[in-house]
């Protein structure tokens, strides 16, 4: 048995709220949390508030497992322009330095996509900036005892081959998988949509390369995960079992995952109005598929 961490919000809630809201996992059965993004940020900008936010989980009763770094077109690993790669590595390199004074040893970095502004750029020169990046991370992430989770989504950088070919590019213990359902729900076959996730983020680099196999691909190498829900038009991040995800089919792989240190749900429950105690129910199901 993994353990099974919560996103405790995609959203910066006040820190009063957000105390509330610890208990409120805690209290539905609950052991871990999500360092997310928005936290990291929050840590980034106030240092003094890291040993503020490790005294309130552990209040409640709960402790961090797995983190999620800052993400975005300025601060994915393929991004092309030079001060922008400058700061991107120094924000990558001090998340992770965050993380592991939490304790974390895991942190999901999302290698890059393809927005429009990249148009002058190959595939094989965003490619090469995320080998860049990692070389420059992965002795950081040594350095810290942190392994970094690269994530399949719904872009021609992050297909199953690609993200294998970094892990066989560096061989090091360091760098891992976090495998995303819904990202890889989106990518299974062509559904016909006029408009969907996958048509927009492999427009002007492509056909959408629609790949079924995407967790048996991958499995080898998945140290951790994202689950949630869609039903492959849109990234909802909605409750496991609100889309048309193969839960069972998903679970049972995971099983046989020889790396996998953690399960985290990642449903967007402010955007979805899914309760806390509805969350936590429904993975403690997930887990016994």
């Amino acid at each position: 048995m993994v353990p099974v961490s919560h996103f405790l919000s995609w959203t910066v809630f006040p820190r009063e709220v957000r105390r509330n809201l610890m208990q409120e996992f805690a209290d539905n059965g609950a052991k871990h949390l999500v360092l997310t993004h928005t936290l990291i940020e929050e840590i980034m900008a106030d240092s003094g508030y890291a040993e503020t936010l490790q005294k309130e989980v552990a209040d409640a009763g709960l402790s961090f497992v797995g983190a999620h770094a800052p993400f975005g077109t300025s601060l994915d690993l393929d991004v092309p322009f030079p001060r922008a790669r400058s700061m991107m590595m120094q924000r990558h390199r001090l998340a992770l330095e965050i993380v592991s004074s939490f304790g974390i040893d895991s942190c999901t970095i999302h290698v890059g996509n393809t927005p429009e502004l990249f148009r002058g750029y190959s595939l094989a020169d965003l490619y090469n900036n995320i080998v860049d990046a990692l070389e420059n991370l992965l002795p950081v992430a040594e350095q810290n005892g942190v392994t970094i989770a690269i994530e399949n989504i719904w872009f021609p950088t992050n297909t199953p081959e690609r993200l294998l070919a970094l892990i066989e590019h560096f061989h090091s213990k360091y760098l891992g998988i976090c495998y995303d359902s819904g990202h890889a729900n989106l990518m299974a076959f062509d559904r016909n949509f006029t408009q969907c996730a996958p048509r927009s983020g492999y427009a002007g680099w492509g056909e959408v390369e629609w790949d079924d196999r995407i967790l048996e691909k991958l499995l080898p190498e998945v140290i951790t995960c994202h689950l949630h829900d869609n039903s492959g038009q849109w990234d909802d991040h909605s409750l496991p079992g609100r889309g048309d995800v193969n839960w069972p089919h998903v679970m049972g792989l995971l099983k046989q995952a020889p790396r996998l240190t953690s399960v985290q749900n990642e449903v967007n429950a402010l955007a979805g109005h899914v309760s806390i105690a509805s969350c936590c129910r429904r993975f403690d199901e997930l887990m016994k598929l």
